[in-house]
């Protein structure tokens, strides 16, 4: 008597399964995050760093519970960009805020256990503060929006009011 084989020829299923792997990896779009777009200054070895009068920083911290300190006092992210545009604009001529808007530094410094919401939320503000004062200068200048301006008129503005955050390294700090 003669027994019958029962194999299946399993030839073609190694093409098979790598023709589905290629579709699946043409196919497949991975999300990746962008992060923040900030223009870094070039680095430069011989520039020696100056000293900033505390009158022209804006010390802004985030603490690990979210919490903001700005100039010493705890304020809520609502109040941040009101602040920081008041800071920068200095209208009332105060002694404790700098007299133009180029000496003018804003410092931001977070705790390494600060939320990731909160820190964009916060350097959201910050930009928004400088885009309203942008936005203000180029009306009153130029009698349109700065989105409208050309790139020189745009620079005039930029020079004048320049974009000054400076970023410090994460620590460990709490708001007692």
């Amino acid at each position: 008597m003669k027994r019958f084989d029962n194999q299946i020829n399993a030839g073609s299923m190694a093409d098979i399964a790598f023709l589905l792997l290629i579709f699946f990896l043409v196919t497949t779009t991975i999300d990746v995050d962008k992060g923040i777009t900030v223009k870094l200054p070039p680095w430069d070895d011989e520039q020696i760093l100056q000293p900033v009068p505390p009158r022209n920083v804006f010390s802004v911290k985030v603490n690990s519970n979210n919490e903001l300190l700005v100039r010493k006092e705890p304020i809520p992210i609502s109040r941040l960009k009101e602040r920081t545009v008041e800071f920068i604009l200095n209208p009332n001529q105060r002694g404790d805020m700098p007299n133009s808007p180029k000496k003018a530094v804003v410092s931001l410094q977070n705790d390494r256990e600060t939320n990731y919401e909160t820190y964009i939320a916060v350097y959201n503000e910050l930009k928004a503060a400088y885009n309203t004062i942008w936005q203000e200068e180029a009306l009153k200048r130029y009698g349109k929006t700065y989105e409208n301006l050309n790139r020189e008129e745009k620079k005039s503005i930029r020079s004048d009011i320049p974009l000054i955050i400076s970023e410090a390294d994460p620590t460990d700090f709490a708001l007692k």
